[in-house]
């Protein structure tokens, strides 16, 4: 956010906070939410480069589109576990898994 419109909103009594302080959330809880929503842009990422569809990654997973769908948009019902299993089944290496994740750290 620009200094300028933070000044301003500060100045009408707005506080401007980190989603984490928002919600409550402990550090711990902070990285696992920004390590799955970074594999999830992993898995969009890696299925596009692949030239493969949701079908087929699904397929490939044993799975559903749908649940391919839930994946991508970092939906809260998708494990971490499922999250690393679509990645690698889109074709990502340990490393491109590695990338993704370390991309998280600030």
């Amino acid at each position: 956010m620009k200094a300028s419109k933070r000044k301003k909103l500060e100045a009408k009594g707005w506080r401007l906070t980190s989603a984490e302080e928002f919600l409550g959330l402990t550090r711990e809880e902070a990285a696992l939410v920004e390590m799955k929503l970074a594999l999830a842009d992993a898995v969009k990422a890696q299925r596009e480069k692949s030239h493969i569809s949701q079908i087929d990654l699904a397929a490939r997973m044993k799975s559903s589109q749908s649940r391919v769908a839930k994946i991508e948009a970092g939906d809260p019902s998708v494990s971490l576990d499922l999250l690393v299993r679509a990645v690698l089944s889109a074709g990502a290496t340990k490393k491109d898994v590695a990338r993704a994740l370390s991309a998280t750290a600030r």
